[in-house]
Parts: C-alpha cells; structure tokens; sequence
C-alpha cells in the first residue's frame, strides 16, 4: 500500500503508521519534520508553506519510485501547506517492510528526495519582525 498526499490538513506519525498495520511488518519506519520555534538562533514566530500546483503529483511520483527500490510492504507520506502552528507536524513518512534494513533505508531516501524535489517553499516570520522565504528562487 503507498500513499501520499499534500494536504492542509492535520497528519500524524501515528496515523499514518496505523494506515500501514500488518502482520507481515517487522519493521516500522519513521520520520516526523515538526514546526521548530526557532531558525539559525532566531526565534520563529509563525511558518506557512506555499505549494506549486503540480504538488500533489510529484508527491506521488517521489514516493512510488523509491518505495520500488526498496523490499518495503507499504509507504505513507504526507506534506502539509498553509499556516502550520509551532509543534505540529509539517511533513511525514512511514515505512514499514519486513525487515528493518529497507524500512529505514526506503524512509531516508524519501525524506532527503522529497526536501529535494517537492515544489514547495516555506514563509517564517521571526520575532525580531523579520521574514525569509525558504527553497524559493
């Protein structure tokens, strides 16, 4: 089972964990990219990601192609946008497949493609009054 999706809503490491329950896992990987409160020692006072229209499909495209790479049973990876309040989570993966080598090597190679290649970029506001744009041009 792969799934993958860039959503304004809510994601969790949990609930994707549980989309991908199975006898056959030995091994469950997993990454959750939490909204920090803090950027090269400034304080970070709000974060929202804009997304290119085409996304969603390349979202998808990233996750089908290393998941058959990979000896894994099955891949949930979500990417939010909008405003995402400090502490929530802004980017999952979960992998899980028999054994532990491929799950963590499929869940990584994921990760790093995905900050990547999604188009994507991310607005900070600082408490200093302060802006940056992050993987903008």
């Amino acid at each position: 089972m792969i799934t993958a999706l860039v959503t304004k809503e809510k994601i969790s490491v949990d609930s994707l964990a549980e989309s991908l329950k199975s006898k056959q896992a030995g091994a469950v990987a997993s990454f959750s990219g939490d909204v920090r409160d803090n950027d090269a020692d400034k304080d970070v006072t709000s974060l929202t990601y804009e997304i290119h229209p085409t996304a969603q499909s390349v979202i998808e495209e990233i996750t089908h192609r290393i998941a058959a790479k990979h000896d894994v049973l099955g891949v949930a990876v979500a990417h939010r946008y909008g405003e995402i309040a400090i502490g929530e989570t802004a980017f999952a993966v979960v992998v899980s497949a028999v054994h532990r080598g491929p799950a963590f090597a499929a869940c990584e190679e994921i990760v790093s493609t995905v900050k990547d290649e999604l188009p994507i970029w991310k607005y900070q506001v600082f408490a200093d009054g302060t802006t940056e744009w992050v993987n903008s041009a």
